[in-house]
């Protein structure tokens, strides 16, 4: 079960799951980004004026751009303090050890 950020004009649900952004159970970003950023800021504010984020296509206000980040972050420090991300960690090292070694 995720967290609901918001639900878009028509219908579906933006929610986090996990340690990404998933628009109705399909998975649209990873994080999010200012509009102030983005290379189509222009059109982004002319659809909604009150965007200050996006995540992934799905433009965010202020609120939920924080509510998304605070949420994202927890998820991310729920994994990191795991067995798995324990074991990620270590597979990230070693690899990187690997490739230094070559």
């Amino acid at each position: 079960m995720g967290v609901l950020i918001k639900t878009t004009a028509d219908g579906r649900k933006l929610e986090v799951i996990g340690s990404a952004l998933y628009l109705d159970g399909v998975k649209e970003a990873d994080d999010i980004d200012p509009v102030i950023y983005h290379p189509n800021r222009e059109n982004i504010h002319k659809a909604a004026p009150d965007a200050t984020h996006m995540a992934g296509r799905v433009p965010l206000a202020w609120a939920e751009a924080l509510a998304a980040n605070a949420a994202l972050k927890a998820a991310r420090e729920a994994f990191e303090s795991s067995p798995q991300g324990l074991a990620e960690r270590m597979r990230r090292a070693q690899n990187k050890g690997m490739l230094a070694r070559d």
